[in-house]
């Protein structure tokens, strides 16, 4: 991704957010992080985020997806910690949709047609298909090391994102190309 493409995705999450009534301070828009997880294809996969606070006890933020985006299939693990402390048991979310649909996919029971269109060629690295639709005011917490993924509707989405300290180095995806950090070129 190059800088001119992230800079054109924080003006336009930046606008989604305005329209849904969320307020963000220059340096939050400034900050927005534009995430394609290394794959090249924004449109189709990554997230836009706006980290309020992440600090050893919690984390608050907002995740902006574009109409169909989707944040692929991860999990997030136990992790060790370094010098000797104990282990930590991996991040505890709560989704909160603020604007749009939101389609999450967890473990349970497969729903039998799902309303998220899986990326053609990708479908391998989408296992779990258990479908929770969250509209605004809808929520849904998962537990650490729990499978998921999630795509925005037609109109894309925002969700409020409260969690446990957010570690994405630790986090572990499905599909083994993708980077977590972004790689500006």
């Amino acid at each position: 991704m190059d800088k001119e493409m992230a800079r054109e995705a924080r003006l336009r999450a930046a606008g989604m957010l305005e329209r849904a009534g969320i307020a963000l301070s220059e340096a939050e828009r400034e900050a927005m992080e534009v995430a394609d997880l290394g794959l090249g294809n924004l449109a189709r996969y990554g997230l836009e985020i706006v980290v309020y606070e992440n600090n050893d006890r919690y984390c608050a933020k907002e995740l902006v997806l574009f109409p169909r985006q989707t944040c692929p299939e991860h999990r997030h693990p136990r992790y060790a910690c370094l010098g000797g402390a104990p282990e930590k048991p991996g991040k505890q979310e709560t989704f909160r949709c603020r604007w749009g649909r939101i389609y999450l996919y967890i473990e349970g029971e497969p729903t039998p047609e799902i309303q998220a269109v899986i990326p053609e060629g990708d479908e391998a690295c989408f296992s779990v298909r258990h479908e929770v639709v969250l509209e605004p005011g809808d929520q849904y917490t998962l537990s650490p090391n729990t499978l998921h993924w999630f795509q925005a509707g037609e109109e894309g989405a925002i969700i409020s994102e409260f969690s446990s300290t957010n570690t994405d180095e630790h986090d572990v995806y499905t599909d083994p190309r993708i980077r977590r950090v972004p790689v500006y070129e």
